[in-house]
């Protein structure tokens, strides 16, 4: 069995999309079934679609873009914690983690991820996402990236609060991952988001390290 534990989700266009988000096209515009020399696709989506970063410019207009994110708060030790049966990520829930005082990077598993799992088309408005608080108590224990398993960190009801409190303390955000079966645990993360220049973020493909 590899080692590496691939948490990003495919892209395709049968992938949910956030509300008004373009529809996910490819486009293969050499084709050689057709004679052409070569294979060549176009894509069109959001940067914000499936797996992807959030730089802080997503909500900050001097914000910066995802192409200046520090690769050392992408890549390092995780913690994969477990809060598959909440109905909302509080603060609260967050301390009851227990976590070690050192965590900087943390990954969050909800009941969102079985979504991913039986490979639901359907946009979901009652995902788990944090409150506002939560995020502010991120920010406060010093933790420089958080993972979430659905589209945004933040419910789908409540205003920009959520991702201002992560992003004016430019906490990394990665969203849309699949955790469904990753144990609880400490890993090793790589999180590659596209480099995309003066962008506010991008898809990223998310592993995870098994620790030995």
């Amino acid at each position: 069995m590899s080692k590496y534990i691939d948490i990003s989700v495919p892209v395709s266009s049968d992938l949910p999309t956030w509300p008004g988000s373009p529809a996910i096209e490819f486009q293969r515009r050499l084709d050689l079934e057709k004679g052409d020399v070569a294979n060549d696709t176009t894509i069109n989506f959001s940067v914000h679609t499936g797996t992807h970063v959030d730089a802080p410019l997503h909500f900050l207009s001097e914000g910066s873009s995802v192409d200046q994110m520090p690769l050392d708060a992408l890549i390092g030790s995780v913690v994969v914690a477990d809060l598959s049966h909440t109905e909302v990520v509080a603060a609260e829930a967050l301390e009851q983690l227990s976590l070690p005082s050192d965590t900087e990077r943390l990954l969050i598993r909800t009941r969102n991820s079985q979504l991913w799992q039986r490979g639901d088309r359907t946009f979901h408005r009652d995902f788990v996402a944090l409150t506002a608080e939560a995020a502010q108590w991120i920010v406060e224990r010093g933790i420089r990236l958080i993972g979430v398993d659905y589209l945004s960190v933040q419910r789908f009801q409540d205003g920009p609060k959520t991702h201002l409190n992560l992003l004016q303390a430019e906490v990394v955000i990665i969203e849309g991952l699949n955790l469904a079966n990753v144990p609880v645990g400490d890993y090793e993360l790589i999180c590659m988001p596209l480099k995309l220049k003066g962008v506010e973020g991008a898809p990223a493909r998310v592993v995870l390290v098994k620790n030995k």
